[in-house]
């Protein structure tokens, strides 16, 4: 048997061991690439006037949506920008919970249930395929490294012998049958879309293995070590405050003053045992160029500050993971485009089984 048909019959098992968990997680994929401006188009609590005055203190937003539903924990206050409402990330009854209020006036504005949210559905079932989250993530990330081999070994089946024959490779002879027309669709879309599709899948790995993750801060640090990176806060449990102020107003309060040309602000309390963090963002909803700033849980003392501008290469390239992988990084034409390759990429175990079907009837006719 020769090294292609070696190849080829590696390429056809490989679909279709994975070709429907490959379809599920492309289309899901697509669906979840728009779900910020299809959520803005549907859900009028998620915009709000801009007033020319401060946000309110995040304790009293904390205040509030205890008062609202007191068995709520309510230790992650977000502000999402000038025209959008602050968010009390909480924990009611052992369902996690959105809690929109006004950043302005602290009005109330809605309980969206997180687990409930069609979007974090699809998002779990692109992730876990509705699995458990241990299970479906391996079940993923297996067919996910399946489907880079698929990639590399289509290459080398569309790879043509002579060089004239390449015009043959690139282009859909559309006036073909359609058997020939969808062998045409599955060889030169797969070539096209291969390279940035394969980017979509190793930064899809990361969300799957911690190795992953790993592989990219050394391949963005070139294999050089950054100590810094590993800072963990020391919290000394004797400090005791000497002023009235909410700890994580004054934290978050210092972020402002850090970062004031920043969109989004978090302020995260986790305990008196655990550093309180904040993190702000350039663009409303755009997790990428995160700074973080950590901050004494009883005094509001900073303990440490850890810009984005100063955080090593390897950081930095983790941190671009969610928006290489969904496109937002390159901002709506970006989204617009991992849109198109998730649907490209959904259509190729669809006209890759077609071809093994029609190959497998031709043979059972003769």
């Amino acid at each position: 048997m020769s090294f292609k048909k070696n190849i080829r019959f590696l390429h056809k098992w490989l679909g279709l061991t994975s070709g429907l968990i490959v379809f599920i997680v492309s289309i899901t994929g697509s669906i979840f690439c728009f779900h910020d401006e299809i959520k803005d188009l549907t859900r009028e609590y998620r915009k709000v006037s801009v007033e020319n005055k401060s946000y309110i203190l995040a304790s009293e937003l904390q205040s509030k949506a205890k008062e609202l539903f007191p068995k709520a924990t309510a230790d992650m206050v977000v502000f999402h920008g000038k025209d959008r409402p602050a968010i009390v990330y909480s924990t009611i009854d052992d369902k996690p919970y959105n809690l929109y209020f006004n950043p302005y006036s602290g009005d109330f504005l809605k309980q969206e249930s997180i687990e409930d949210d069609f979007f974090v559905i699809i998002e779990d079932l692109h992730m876990h395929l509705w699995l458990p989250p241990e299970i479906g993530k391996q079940v993923v990330g297996i067919s996910t490294i399946i489907f880079i081999l698929m990639l590399i070994s289509g290459i080398i089946l569309w790879w043509p012998k002579k060089r004239r024959d390449l015009k043959n490779r690139i282009k859909i002879k559309w006036d073909a049958k359609w058997r020939r027309v969808n062998y045409d669709w599955h060889n030169v879309t797969g070539f096209y879309i291969s390279l940035f599709v394969l980017i979509i899948a190793l930064t899809g790995l990361t969300f799957s293995y911690e190795w992953m993750h790993k592989t990219m801060y050394f391949v963005g640090n070139l294999g050089q070590e950054y100590p810094k990176d590993d800072f963990t806060p020391v919290i000394d449990s004797t400090l005791v405050s000497n002023s009235k102020a909410n700890p994580m107003d004054l934290a978050l309060s210092q972020a402002f003053k850090t970062k004031p040309d920043d969109e989004m602000f978090f302020v995260w309390y986790q305990g008196e045992k655990d550093a309180i963090v904040t993190g702000s963002y350039p663009d409303a909803l755009d997790f990428d160029h995160q700074s973080n700033l950590y901050f004494h849980p009883k005094t509001g003392q900073l303990l440490n500050t850890d810009l984005y501008e100063n955080k090593s290469p390897g950081m930095q390239l983790q941190e671009m993971n969610y928006g290489l992988h969904t496109g937002q990084f390159f901002g709506l034409a970006g989204k617009i485009i991992a849109f198109v390759l998730s649907l490209l990429a959904a259509a190729l175990p669809v006209t890759g089984f077609i071809i093994f079907w029609g190959r497998r009837n031709k043979k059972s006719k003769k």
